[in-house]
């Protein structure tokens, strides 16, 4: 069996194509046709830094992502043009629009935008919503909402917003936030019905959204993984809720946690992460992908690294001449 240091995708520099850009998961590349090669790595990231390679994660995210891509084409455009490698999209280059949408359907979360921490501090009235006084952690809104917040493009904290903020400050157009609106409902509304069928509630999700250069607004990024969105398993709902306490999750903050409990993680080195931790929040992420989509996870064993077939199957995307 092969070592799992061979086995992760913890860089995607591929010297052969054009543009490079490194995000903190995902690493690109703009094409001259006006698509861009999106690989997801299998980096993990919080507290604004890289604390760890986990194996598969990339794979899971990509495929993931695909997975609901596939099942909500229905519903809006959407950014993916193919699939050359499971830890790579080829999709659309957008212009990102500067609004997070975060749709909701239970008052939860742990951020400080969350419905939860905002209600928690004596709000009722926050992103445009009221809330009713007598609410308790974990539950189930009246009908799902959209919380916006302010993309922060230059590192800053994201901020809630309101429709009338949005539209007021210039952030989208009156129909854009409409469409947006409409189509990220619909998207909730969908995750929620296909993940109730695999046992599984969709609490609420991120969304990104873009427009091509007709204008058309489209969604991109990613739809639905478990970083993107909060999955409890359905049948600990109850007996949690009644007792105060959180359902069962796919809980993916070992690393997170053992980190803080050793270090100020925004201020000291980060310890070396065991590899049973890292062992153990790859196995999450690769029950989450079979709960959430019904297919076993089939990891690839190739030869060689995981770059090293990222990159063979991104061969036919080299400008002419250029020889792998």
């Amino acid at each position: 069996m092969e070592s799992v240091a061979v086995r992760v995708l913890s860089e995607a520099f591929i010297p052969e194509l054009p543009n490079y850009y490194k995000g903190k998961v995902r690493e690109n590349y703009d094409l001259p046709d006006g698509s861009r090669i999106i690989i997801a790595t299998d980096r993990i990231s919080a507290f604004d830094r890289i604390l760890a390679a986990i194996p598969d994660k990339g794979h899971v995210l990509t495929q993931t992502a695909r997975y609901w891509f596939e099942q909500t084409a229905d519903i809006c455009p959407n950014h993916v043009i193919a699939y050359p490698d499971p830890n790579v999209v080829v999709g659309k280059r957008l212009d990102i629009l500067p609004v997070e949408i975060v749709v909701r359907g239970y008052l939860a979360g742990t951020t400080g935008t969350s419905l939860l921490t905002l209600y928690k501090k004596g709000e009722r009235r926050m992103y445009g919503l009221d809330l009713p006084n007598g609410m308790k952690d974990n539950q189930v809104l009246p009908a799902p909402v959209i919380t916006p917040t302010s993309k922060a493009f230059d590192g800053g904290h994201d901020e809630p917003l309101t429709p009338a903020d949005i539209i007021e400050h210039g952030l989208l157009s009156e129909k854009q936030w409409e469409t947006v609106s409409r189509y990220a409902l619909a998207l909730f509304a969908r995750g929620q019905e296909v993940a109730a069928k695999r046992g599984l509630i969709l609490v609420d999700t991120k969304y990104e959204f873009g427009t091509d250069a007709d204008g058309n607004i489209i969604l991109a990024d990613e739809i639905h993984t478990p970083d993107s969105s909060r999955y409890w398993i359905a049948d600990s709902y109850q007996d949690a809720f009644d007792n105060g306490t959180r359902p069962a999750s796919f809980d993916k903050d070992f690393i997170r946690a053992w980190v803080v409990e050793r270090c100020d993680p925004y201020k000291d080195d980060i310890p070396v992460i065991p590899d049973d931790l890292i062992e153990a929040t790859a196995a999450v992420y690769r029950e989450a992908y079979a709960r959430i989509t019904g297919r076993v996870f089939e990891p690839d064993l190739t030869e060689g690294t995981v770059l090293d077939r990222v990159r063979s199957n991104l061969r036919p995307y080299f400008p002419n001449g250029t020889q792998a």
